[in-house]
């Protein structure tokens, strides 16, 4: 959920009414601990394959490339820079994953049929469940929106949900928070 995607040059109008479902869910997993972690689209500005199809866009160190605020990592969350549409291609998040023996990813953000249908693949590829609450995730179109997530629970077998219900679900797998949490 970068500047470039929500508010920029490249946006989808159906991203904004996506945000208040992702904080939703990084609410819930910042309260029990769960890991988070952000992929961003970092271009360079000359030697970029998806700058050919694109234009400049999310270029490495502009406003365009930072999560939008509503969204903003906390300092001890992890973000993995990624070049091309799949989050794992040329990245370690594949390494980190495992490190956090992590086995299922709960995808958001956009766009539907690029970068979230690719790091699914991605993921799918290399044994990782898939979650997709599909009121997380849009795209410029919702033509493009629907094929996406088709195709994700087609051929990658993603468990399709909604943000409220993979809370209630986890909450019924994770039990209790401990009391410190209410703290």
């Amino acid at each position: 959920m970068l500047e470039e995607f929500v508010r920029g040059r490249l946006k989808a109008e159906a991203a904004e009414a996506i945000i208040p479902n992702i904080r939703k869910i990084l609410q819930f997993a910042r309260s029990r601990k769960i890991p988070v972690i952000f992929t961003v689209d970092t271009h360079y500005p000359v030697i970029d394959k998806e700058l050919e199809l694109w234009g400049p866009h999310a270029l490495k160190g502009s406003p365009e490339a930072c999560v939008i605020e509503e969204l903003k990592p906390l300092d001890d969350e992890f973000i993995v820079s990624k070049r091309r549409y799949d989050a794992f291609f040329e990245t370690d998040l594949d390494l980190l994953l495992r490190e956090l023996k992590v086995d299922a990813l709960i995808l958001t953000g956009i766009h539907t049929h690029l970068c979230v249908q690719q790091t699914a693949a991605g993921a799918f590829y290399r044994g990782f469940k898939v979650v997709l609450p599909i009121d997380c995730v849009a795209a410029a179109t919702r033509e493009w929106h629907e094929r996406g997530i088709e195709y994700m629970r087609a051929f990658f077998g993603a468990e399709l949900t909604t943000a409220d219900d993979l809370i209630e679900w986890l909450k019924r797998e994770l039990g209790s928070p401990p009391a410190s949490h209410y703290v």
